[in-house]
């Protein structure tokens, strides 16, 4: 009996014994790596990550370089901690960056990188345009990166602003030798079946036809889609006129915002997208793209973020106040000639009882 007591108690005290609500996480990336000249598409698989199951969020899948002390769990920022290659936030970018949503998560819908499995599993896969590629730093300044001078490799950390110690990592990438490790047509294939984001008119593997420096193919000029400058949209612009293959990144307003690496094709033109920052005044504004001895610019118009639905709401609000300012003033002009109608028989009939 006793024995049995013992072997109940130890039972219980086994199921007070807090156990890891995750395990390690661990990061792997086939190849292993990057051709310094031409764009690779790195397959990355993750295991043992934090999944929050309807969490908001999940994480970012970047390829960059980093510091001692970067994640921002640890207080580091991107541009000054970590540096990785920028682009666009949204579903369909050119594949330099990636979103793996939670499971079940309200962002779902966004990710372009697929979904985490209820145990932390994960795949996807990712473009580097390079072992070089621009960057900015927390003053907005254009800022290069040389992967064969210091580290590169695939930066994970938690989406939309949170910050989650458990899916921070840095997995290193070697540079290896030219040729080996890209193809002509290597851009990243979304996981979540939506079609591919790389622009196939200003693929990032564009190659020279001869081993000569790539010649300016005329004087660069930049053109933005004006009909669609608005802030907080995505704004369409196109560049001819530059070298062959070059890559450039595009700036708005020296900083607010900016988009890239984009390369240009065979015939020195390229074409991509840049967000507006929802917080963008109306009047002019500029767009430039670095990378080339003259950065070609674009001034243009943007116009305020449309608040149409707000203010047909205001108005019918206003149109409703109107109706019942005139209904009541209606009712009280009736009520008052009741009041008075009645005033005036009973004088009649008192007077009429007087004579």
């Amino acid at each position: 009996m006793a024995r049995r007591l013992i072997l109940a108690a130890l039972a219980a005290a086994a199921l007070l014994v807090p156990t890891p609500a995750y395990a390690g996480s661990r990061v792997s990336v086939t190849p292993g790596t990057i051709d310094p000249t031409y764009a690779t598409t790195l397959k990355v698989s993750g295991t043992g990550f934090q999944s929050i199951q309807g969490g908001h969020g999940g994480i970012y899948v970047f390829f960059g370089t980093v510091t001692p002390g970067w994640q921002p769990s640890e207080g580091g920022v991107t541009g000054q901690d970590y540096y990785y290659v920028p682009d666009s936030e949204s579903k369909a970018n050119q594949g330099f960056q990636r979103f793996v949503a939670f499971p079940g998560s309200d962002t779902a819908s966004s990710a372009n990188g697929g979904t985490m499995s209820a145990s932390g599993g994960w795949s996807t896969q990712i473009v580097v345009p390079g072992a070089t590629f621009q960057t900015y730093d927390r003053a907005g300044k254009v800022h290069t990166v040389d992967c064969r001078t210091v580290t590169c490799g695939v930066i994970t950390v938690g989406a939309h602003g949170i910050t989650n110690a458990h899916n921070e990592t840095f997995t290193p990438v070697q540079v290896g030798t030219s040729g080996t490790t890209s193809s002509p047509s290597a851009t990243a294939t979304p996981t979540d079946g939506s079609t591919a984001a790389a622009d196939p008119t200003a693929p990032a593997t564009a190659r020279p036809s001869t081993g000569a420096a790539p010649k300016p193919a005329g004087p660069a000029t930049l053109e933005v889609d004006r009909g669609s400058a608005v802030a907080g949209n995505v704004l369409a612009f196109r560049a001819t006129g530059l070298p062959v293959g070059t890559q450039v990144s595009a700036v708005f307003d020296d900083g607010a915002a900016g988009a890239g690496p984009f390369a240009a094709g065979s015939d020195g033109s390229l074409a991509g997208v840049i967000t507006l920052p929802a917080t963008t005044g109306p009047g002019t504004h500029e767009l430039r793209l670095y990378g080339v001895d003259d950065p070609p610019s674009v001034s243009f118009a943007v116009q305020a973020a449309e608040t149409t639905t707000e203010t047909v709401g205001t108005q019918a609000v206003d149109e409703d106040d109107a109706r019942a300012a005139w209904l009541f003033a209606g009712t009280a002009a009736l009520v008052l000639l009741v009041a008075v109608a009645r005033l005036g028989v009973r004088a009649w009939r008192g007077r009429r009882r007087a004579a």
